[in-house]
């Protein structure tokens, strides 16, 4: 939205003004603010005609400043760390997650249900049999050893075959279901850790409470993240936001999604990701002292910059076609 560039400023906004300003034959002093909030207090206190920026047009703000009309559509959204950035994880610590994940808890579930319904019918019949696998005829230690027997036949193939005829026909059912069950658990599992690496450990707003998270002091990402409870780092300039990112030093960023989606392609290209929808959808606008008489001049200047083109032309330049 505004780019410092070697002491030039340009960007979207900038350029944007400058079309304005150019119509309505102004001539214009940039005051550079470190954010958002010394921004309103400028043009609050009369130190500044306007603001133009990354400024969030909300009702609380709406209370005490006049706004023009929408000059983007946008809101906020979630910055994490590429796949070429992340570096590579720890093997122990990639192991252990994948012992504790949902889908290592079901599955074993399931394997022993598997396990302890075979077992029990093996045991019924098994322990009549003068020459059964079954070893004892109480149910206590027999259960023991006809569970073992299905344990070993879902993992791999039993050492014993039953000797009661129906055991036999179990058994050989269990073994396609052990070949069955091991084979679907197995692409499953794969399925599963693929989606994790891609997906990472933050896919969307719901993901950010218990992370570290960076945006920009006074901004309506702030006030975002400060009212969901995630662990906020605020600071001044969101150039600051995106080293820390790159430093391992938060877990994402939030800020707005044209912001994002500009450094993501172009200085952060192959560093990060945009991950998730937009979401707390909002929009920008110029930021006025209450009744002031430039709203409505700006106003009827931004219509017209729609009209001959010049404002597309603008938002393809900065942010690529819509």
């Amino acid at each position: 939205m505004v780019v410092d560039d070697h002491g030039r400023l340009t960007g979207f906004s900038i350029e944007l003004w400058n079309s304005i300003a150019e119509k309505l034959k102004f001539a214009t002093e940039y005051k550079v603010t470190p954010d958002v909030g010394a921004l309103l207090e400028a043009v609050q206190s009369g130190k500044a005609d306007l603001g133009i920026a990354a400024i969030s047009i909300t009702a609380e703000r709406d209370r005490d400043f006049d706004f023009s009309q929408p000059i983007l559509e946008a809101g906020l959204q979630i910055l994490v760390r590429g796949n070429s950035a992340a570096g590579p994880e720890n093997p122990l610590v990639e192991f252990l997650r994948l012992l504790s994940s949902p889908t290592i808890a079901v599955w074993l579930g399931i394997a022993l249900l598997l396990i302890i319904v075979p077992a029990h019918i093996l045991w019924l019949f098994e322990r009549h049999h003068p020459q059964g696998i079954v070893p004892d005829r109480r149910y206590f230690p027999g259960i023991f050893h006809a569970m073992w027997w299905a344990a070993s036949t879902l993992a791999t193939q039993a050492e014993q075959m039953p000797r009661h005829w129906f055991a036999r026909v179990l058994a050989i059912l269990w073994m396609f279901v052990g070949v069955v069950f091991v084979a679907y658990y197995t692409a499953q599992l794969t399925a599963t850790l693929t989606v994790q690496q891609i997906r990472g450990a933050i896919s969307g707003p719901d993901d950010l409470p218990g992370k570290r998270v960076a945006t920009t002091r006074g901004s309506t990402a702030a006030a975002y993240l400060r009212a969901q409870k995630v662990e906020l780092v605020q600071v001044e300039q969101i150039e600051d936001a995106y080293k820390l990112l790159l430093d391992k030093q938060v877990d994402a960023v939030v800020f707005d999604a044209p912001v994002l989606s500009y450094y993501a392609g172009h200085d952060g290209k192959g560093k990060v990701q945009l991950v998730g929808p937009v979401f707390r959808k909002e929009n920008f606008g110029i930021v006025f002292p209450s009744d002031s008489p430039l709203r409505k001049e700006v106003d009827r200047a931004l219509l017209d910059l729609r009209e001959n083109g010049t404002y597309q032309r603008l938002e393809e330049t900065w942010f690529g076609s819509q």
